[in-house]
C-alpha cells in the first residue's frame, strides 16, 4: 500500500544520484542522506497499522524531525498526500496539505512536543479538506456560469471544448489554446473573449488568462 511511496523517493534517489558533488557552502558534507532517508522509512514503516490520517501525520512529522534531505522539506507533504491516496483517502488527486499547513503558526508545525505537533498537522489536514470543498464550489459554479454561453451555439463551435479545456488549467495562453484546439492564435483570442476570462498575468505580451 506504500508503493507509491517507494516510487516516490526512487525518483528522488535517481535525482539525487546524478548530482551527488555538491558545493560544501550549500550542501552540509556531514549529511548523511541514505540514513536519514532510512530512519524515515523506518518512521513510515510503523505507522501501516495505523488509521489513515495519523499515519499521514506522522509521516509527515518524521520528515520535518529528521530532515532526510537538505533543502526538499516541501518533499515531505507529497508524500503525506501520497499516502493518503495510497490508503483510500483520495482517488483521483493528491489532497493539497500545504493549503491546510499555511493557516498553522510556525510555533505549533515546530511546537517541542511531538503530541502537540502530531495534533496540529490533523488540524492543518482538517483546514486544506475544508479549502479543497469550497474551492471545489467556486470551480462548479464558474464552470455552471460558462455553460450558460453555450446556449444556441452550434454544433461545430469550439466554445464547449474550450470550457473544458480552461477549467482543467490554472491559465492558459495563446499559443496553448490554439495547439489544443486546431486553431489559430486569434480565434484563441476571440474564444477568450467569448467566456470573458480573467487575465492573469496584466502585460500585453505573453498574456494568459483563468477562470478564477
Amino acid at each position: 500500500e506504500l508503493a507509491a511511496l517507494d516510487a516516490a523517493l526512487a525518483r528522488s534517489q535517481q535525482i539525487l544520484s546524478a548530482t551527488r558533488t555538491r558545493d560544501p557552502v550549500v550542501y552540509d558534507p556531514d549529511w548523511d542522506e541514505d540514513e536519514k532517508l532510512e530512519e524515515w522509512r523506518d518512521a513510515v514503516r510503523r505507522t501501516n497499522d495505523l488509521p489513515p490520517i495519523l499515519a499521514a501525520a506522522m509521516v509527515l512529522e518524521a520528515w520535518d524531525s529528521i530532515e532526510p534531505l537538505q533543502h526538499s522539506l516541501w518533499l515531505g507533504r507529497l508524500l503525506a498526500s501520497a499516502l493518503l491516496r495510497s490508503r483510500g483517502k483520495a482517488r483521483n488527486h493528491l489532497p493539497c496539505l500545504n493549503s491546510g499547513l499555511r493557516t498553522l503558526q510556525r510555533e505549533r508545525r515546530r511546537a517541542p512536543d511531538r503530541g502537540s505537533r502530531l495534533v496540529a498537522f490533523i488540524e492543518a489536514f482538517s483546514a486544506g479538506a475544508a479549502k479543497g470543498l469550497e474551492d471545489h464550489d467556486r470551480w462548479s459554479l464558474a464552470r455552471r456560469q460558462l455553460e450558460r454561453k453555450l446556449v444556441d451555439r452550434r454544433s461545430t463551435s469550439k466554445l464547449p471544448a474550450f470550457i473544458e479545456y480552461v477549467m482543467s488549467r490554472p491559465v492558459v495562453s495563446t499559443g496553448m489554446i490554439a495547439k489544443e484546439l486546431s486553431v489559430t492564435p486569434r480565434a484563441a483570442q476571440s474564444l477568450v473573449a467569448e467566456l470573458g476570462l480573467r487575465e492573469a498575468t496584466g502585460k500585453r505580451r505573453y498574456r494568459a488568462w483563468g477562470v478564477l
